[in-house]
C-alpha cells in the first residue's frame, strides 16, 4: 500500500476516534490532565561561557541567561497512537478493518455478527489456515503477499473479512473498545494470543484502550496478563497503569499480573506515577509493587514523582518505603533535589520528613536549596531553610543560592530578602569572580540590584578579568545610579539644632564610601575608571577625599624628601665627577647614590609584583628605571668619555622625576598637569606636521650649501625645527660675503614660504591649542583635582594593605596602615561639623557651604512634597464632596448612577497625576537653578 493511502487511513482513523471514544466512555476511567514542563539539567544554569568571554573583557560580557536545558521525560505512554495504528495497519487486511471497524454501529453491527455468528466455525478455522502469512526471508516476497491480502479485503464484506482475517479484526477492535466484536470474534476461536508486528497481543491493545470488560472477556478466554511485547518493553498491567485507569489494573492484578514486572527499567509502578494516577499508584503499592529498584542512578517512581510534584504520589510512595537518597543518573540527582528544582513545597516537607538531606550535592555540586532558588520557589526556599539547609553552601563554581536567586527576575527579590535573613553572604564571589551583584547587573534586574545595594552589596568587587560591579551597573542598570547618588544624600544630615542656629551641627557619615575592603578609597577610584567622576564632586566625596589627603600626605611628604635627596646626592656626583674631576668628592657621593638607586630599584620591583600590568601603564614608572639604569651606568668605574653623554641625559631625566615628584601635591598638581597635557598634544602636534618642516630642512640644504648649518641634512632639520621658534638669521644667510647666497629668487622665495605656513601659521596655531588646553584645564581643574587626588590615595593604600606586606615586620606596616585610615568602624565613621561656627576648621570653607546648602535644599524639598501631597489630598476630598452632591442631587437611575462614579474615578487618578507631575516639575526647577548657582 503507497505512503499517500496509509496516512489517509491513519487520518480518517484519528478523525472517528471522537465518536468511538464516546461509546467506550462508561469503560474508561478519567485521568488527571498533566502538563509537563520539567527540566532534568536545570543545573546547567550556570554560564558555560563564562571562562571564554566574560570574564575577560568588559566589552564582551554579554547578559547571564542561565542556558536550562529541558528535561527529557518520558511519555506518558509506552507507545504512541500513531505507532499503534501503523502496527495494526500492516497486519493482514488490517487498513481495511481499521477503516471498517469505527463505523459499525447499531443495526449494521447487529446485522454484521449475526451473519457472522450464523458461520461454521470449522469453515473459519480454515479460512484462518488459508490466510495466514508465512514468514519469508525474503521481505519482498512477504510485502507483496501482504499486499494481496489487503487487495482481497477491500472486496471482502463486513462478516467475511471477520472469517477469513479474525485475529486482525480482534487486534484493532480491542484497540478500539469494541466490546460486541470482541465477544463475538473470542466465541468464535479467535486466538487470544496473536500479536500485532510489534509484539502486541490483544490484551495490551485493550488495557491501552482502558476497557475493562474487554479485559475480562481476554482472561476468561486464558490471555496472559504477563506477557510481554517483542521487544520487552511493557505488558499489559505497564499499559494499564500508564493510562491511569484503576480498574483495568485492579483487574490484571487480580488475575495474577506481575506488579513488579520491568523492575530493572520501568516498572508498573513507574507508568502509574507519571501519569499521576495517585489510585492506581496505591493499588500497585498494595499489591507489592516495589518503589524502589536494585539499579543505581536509576530514575525511580520517587524521582518521578517529585519531579512532577506529585503530592499524593510521592506521600503513598513514601509510605511504602520509598528510598529518598536514592542518585539519578549522571547528575545524581536524589529526589529532593528534582522535587526543589519543580518548586513544589509540599513534596519537598515529605522527602524531608522521610530523612533526605538538604545538603545532598549533584553532579555540580548544587544542593536542593540551589535548584530552589533557580525554581524562584520562595515557599520552598522556606522549609529548607527552616529545615537546617547551609544557605552558604557552593557549588562546583562556587557559587551559592544566592548566585541562583538572581539569575532570574521573576521573584528575585522576595528570594534575596529570604537569604539574606538567613544568613548568606551578600559580597561571595565564584571562582570567576562573579558576587551576586555582578549577575543581577549583568541580568539587568534592576529590583535586585537595588535590593542587594541597600543590604551592603560592594560595588568595586571584581572579576578575574577586573571588571567591578559598578561598570556592569553603568552599562546594563544605569537607573539605580540616583539610588547611589540619593544614598550619598542621606548620609549628610542635620544632627542637632536648627540650621540657622549657631550651634547647629551636620553628620557626615561616610560608611557609604566604605565598600568594606582593605582600602578606603575603592570606591572613588571605581567611580573614576566607569566614567562616573564627576560624583566626587558631591560634598561628601570631596569631604572624605580632602580628609583623607590630610592622613596620607605625611607619606607623599616622605617620598619628596627621599627623592630631593637622591636629586642632590645625584647631582653632586654629576659635577664632581663630569664637570670638576674632583675624585675626592667622587668617592664620597659614589655610595650615596648607588644606596639611593638600590632603594629607588627595590621599591619599583615591590611594584611590579604587587600588579604588573598597572604598573606599565603608568608612563612616570618607566621615567623611573630610565633614572634606575642611567644612575647604574654613571656609576661604572673608571669614567669613560661615552659616559658624559649618558651623564647630561641622566641628569635632566632625574630633575623631571622630581618635577612629577612635587606635581602630586595638590597646590602644584595643577600646573604638572599643564606642563604635561601641552606637551603631549605639542609632539602630537609636530607629528602631524613633520612633513612640511623635513620637505623645508631638505629645500634649504640645497639651496644653501655654503650656510654651515646647512651642510649636513640631519643639522639642517634641526636648525630648521629650531627656525619655528623665529630664529630665522635673514641677514648673516643672504647677505654674507665669506659664503654668498647661490640660487637667489628661488632661495628667498622659499623663505618666505616657510616664514608663511611656518613660522606665522603653525606656530601661532601650536600657541592657540597650548591656551586651549590650559583653559580647559582651568575649568575642569576642580574635577581634575578630585580625580588625581583619588587616584594618588588609591594608588598609596594598594601598596600599604598589598599582601606581600604582611609578611613584614608588623609592628611598622600596622603603624603605617593605621596611619592611612580615616574611618575605625564601627563607630568612628563619621565626622560632625559645624558650619555656623567660625571655629571650624576640618573643611575648607567652599566645603562647609557646600555640605551647609545640600542639608538646606534636602529639608526644602522635603517640605514642598509634603505641602503638595497634602494639598493634592485636600483639593480631592473637596472634588469627592462636590461629586458626590451632584450625584444624589441629579443622578436618577442607574445608568447615571454608574457613569457618575467612572467620572469620580477618573477625576481622582487625573488630580493625582497632575498633583504629582508638578510636585517633580518643582524639583527638577530647583535642581536646575542650584546647579546654575553653583
Amino acid at each position: 500500500m503507497s505512503i499517500l493511502k496509509r496516512n489517509f487511513l491513519l487520518n480518517r482513523f484519528l478523525g472517528n476516534r471522537i465518536s468511538q471514544d464516546k461509546l467506550n466512555t462508561e469503560n474508561v476511567m478519567a485521568t488527571p490532565s498533566i502538563v509537563i514542563n520539567d527540566t532534568e539539567d536545570c543545573e546547567h544554569i550556570w554560564m558555560t561561557d563564562i571562562q571564554q568571554n566574560s570574564i575577560s573583557s568588559e566589552d564582551s560580557s554579554d547578559s547571564i541567561a542561565y542556558h536550562i536545558k529541558e528535561r527529557q521525560m518520558p511519555n506518558l505512554q509506552p507507545w504512541s497512537k500513531e505507532d499503534i495504528l501503523l502496527a495494526l495497519s500492516n497486519l493482514p487486511a488490517g487498513e481495511h478493518a481499521l477503516s471498517v471497524i469505527p463505523t459499525l454501529h447499531g443495526d449494521t453491527l447487529h446485522k454484521a455478527l449475526n451473519e457472522f455468528l450464523n458461520t461454521d466455525s470449522n469453515e473459519m478455522t480454515l479460512n484462518v489456515r488459508k490466510t495466514s502469512t508465512p514468514s519469508f526471508p525474503d521481505g519482498c516476497m512477504q510485502n507483496t503477499l501482504l499486499n494481496i491480502e489487503n487487495e482481497a479485503a477491500v472486496n471482502a464484506t463486513i462478516p467475511k473479512l471477520f472469517i477469513r482475517w479474525p485475529n486482525t479484526c480482534l487486534l484493532i477492535s480491542c484497540f478500539l473498545g469494541h466490546v460486541e466484536v470482541v465477544k463475538v470474534l473470542l466465541n468464535k476461536n479467535a486466538k487470544v494470543t496473536a500479536r500485532d508486528g510489534d509484539g502486541r497481543t490483544p490484551l495490551h491493545l485493550a488495557a491501552y484502550a482502558a476497557s475493562v470488560k474487554i479485559l475480562e472477556e481476554l482472561l476468561k478466554h486464558g490471555a496472559n496478563p504477563c506477557d510481554w511485547d517483542f521487544n520487552k518493553k511493557c505488558t499489559p498491567l505497564h499499559c494499564a497503569a500508564a493510562i491511569g485507569n484503576v480498574a483495568c489494573v485492579k483487574c490484571l492484578i487480580k488475575s495474577q499480573a506481575d506488579v513488579n514486572a520491568g523492575l530493572s527499567g520501568k516498572s508498573p509502578l513507574y507508568y502509574a506515577v507519571l501519569s499521576n494516577a495517585g489510585d492506581c499508584v496505591e493499588a500497585l503499592l498494595q499489591a507489592g509493587a516495589s518503589p524502589n529498584y536494585p539499579q543505581v542512578y536509576t530514575e525511580t517512581p520517587l524521582h518521578v514523582a517529585a519531579s512532577l510534584g506529585s503530592v499524593t504520589c510521592t506521600k503513598l510512595l513514601l509510605d511504602y518505603g520509598a528510598d529518598v537518597r536514592v542518585q539519578f543518573g549522571s547528575m545524581r540527582s536524589t529526589p529532593l533535589h528534582l522535587a526543589a528544582e519543580e518548586g513544589s513545597m509540599e513534596c519537598t516537607k515529605l522527602l524531608l520528613d522521610a530523612g533526605a538531606t538538604c545538603e545532598s550535592k549533584n553532579s555540580r555540586g548544587q544542593t536542593p536549596l540551589h535548584l530552589a532558588a533557580l525554581s524562584q520557589s520562595a515557599e520552598t526556599l522556606d522549609v529548607l531553610i527552616s529545615t537546617g539547609a547551609k544557605v552558604n553552601m557552593e557549588d562546583n563554581d562556587g557559587r551559592t543560592p544566592l548566585h541562583a536567586a538572581v539569575a532570574k527576575a521573576t521573584k528575585g527579590i522576595e528570594l534575596v530578602k529570604i537569604l539574606l535573613q538567613a544568613g548568606a553572604l551578600i559580597n561571595k564571589a565564584d571562582k570567576f569572580g562573579y558576587t551576586p551583584l555582578h549577575i543581577a547587573a549583568l541580568n539587568e534586574s534592576s529590583s535586585a540590584v537595588m535590593m542587594l545595594f541597600s543590604n551592603g552589596a560592594d560595588v568595586t568587587a571584581k572579576t578575574k578579568g577586573g571588571i567591578s560591579a559598578l561598570s556592569f551597573i553603568v552599562r546594563r542598570t544605569p537607573d539605580v545610579l540616583p539610588r547611589f547618588i540619593s544614598r550619598l544624600d542621606q548620609a549628610i544630615s542635620l544632627h542637632d539644632h536648627e540650621l540657622g542656629d549657631v550651634d547647629c551641627e551636620l553628620r557626615l557619615d561616610f560608611r557609604p564610601l566604605v565598600p568594606g575592603g582593605r582600602g578606603e578609597t575603592d570606591l572613588m577610584l571605581c567611580l573614576v575608571e566607569v566614567g562616573q567622576k564627576h560624583m566626587l564632586k558631591h560634598p561628601l566625596c570631596e569631604s572624605f577625599l580632602y580628609l583623607k589627603w590630610l592622613r596620607i600626605r605625611k607619606f607623599f611628604l616622605l617620598s619628596l624628601i627621599f627623592h630631593s635627596i637622591f636629586v642632590a646626592f645625584f647631582t653632586a656626583y654629576i659635577a664632581v665627577t663630569y664637570f670638576w674631576n674632583v675624585e675626592e668628592f667622587q668617592n664620597i657621593l659614589f655610595w650615596p647614590v648607588l644606596i639611593f638607586t638600590v632603594t629607588l630599584a627595590c621599591k619599583e620591583i615591590f611594584q611590579i609584583v604587587h600588579g604588573i600590568w598597572c604598573y606599565i601603564k603608568r608612563w612616570e614608572n618607566w621615567l623611573q628605571w630610565s633614572v634606575i639604569l642611567i644612575s647604574s651606568i654613571v656609576l661604572i668605574m673608571p669614567t669613560q668619555d661615552w659616559q658624559h653623554h649618558v651623564a647630561a641625559l641622566g641628569i635632566l631625566l632625574i630633575w623631571i622625576e622630581l618635577m612629577m615628584v612635587v606635581g602630586r601635591f595638590p597646590m602644584f598638581g595643577l600646573y604638572i598637569q599643564m606642563f604635561t597635557q601641552v606637551s603631549i598634544n605639542f609632539f602630537k602636534f609636530l607629528g602631524a606636521y613633520i612633513c612640511l618642516i623635513i620637505g623645508f630642512s631638505f629645500g634649504f640644504s640645497v639651496l644653501h650649501k655654503n650656510y654651515k648649518s646647512f651642510t649636513n641634512p640631519l643639522i639642517g632639520l634641526l636648525k630648521t625645527i629650531v627656525m619655528l621658534s623665529g630664529e630665522l638669521e635673514f641677514e648673516d644667510v643672504f647677505f654674507d660675503e665669506d659664503a654668498p647666497i647661490l640660487y637667489s629668487g628661488t632661495a628667498h622665495l622659499m623663505l618666505l614660504s616657510f616664514v608663511i605656513l611656518v613660522t606665522v601659521i603653525l606656530t601661532n596655531l601650536m600657541m592657540g591649542l597650548a591656551v586651549s588646553d590650559i583653559q580647559e584645564l582651568r575649568r575642569c581643574a576642580r574635577l581634575d583635582r578630585l580625580v588625581r587626588r583619588a587616584e594618588l590615595v588609591a594608588h598609596l593604600e594598594s601598596m600599604l594593605f598589598s599582601k606581600l606586606l604582611d609578611h613584614a615586620p608588623n609592628g611598622i606596616i600596622k603603624t603605617c596602615r593605621q596611619g592611612a585610615l580615616l574611618l575605625r568602624p564601627p563607630h568612628h565613621c563619621a565626622i560632625h561639623i559645624r558650619p555656623n561656627d567660625p571655629r571650624e576648621n576640618r573643611l575648607p570653607c567652599e566645603l562647609i557651604k557646600a555640605v551647609y546648602r545640600l542639608v538646606t535644599e534636602k529639608r526644602n524639598r522635603n517640605a514642598t512634597t509634603k505641602s503638595a501631597s497634602k494639598q493634592n489630598t485636600n483639593n480631592i476630598d473637596a472634588r469627592n464632596v462636590r461629586l458626590s452632591r451632584l450625584y444624589s442631587t441629579t443622578s436618577t437611575s442607574d445608568s447615571n448612577q454608574q457613569q457618575l462614579n467612572e467620572l469620580v474615578v477618573e477625576l481622582q487618578k487625573c488630580s493625582y497625576n497632575i498633583g504629582t507631575r508638578l510636585n517633580n516639575l518643582t524639583n527638577k526647577i530647583e535642581s536646575i537653578v542650584t546647579d546654575y548657582s553653583k
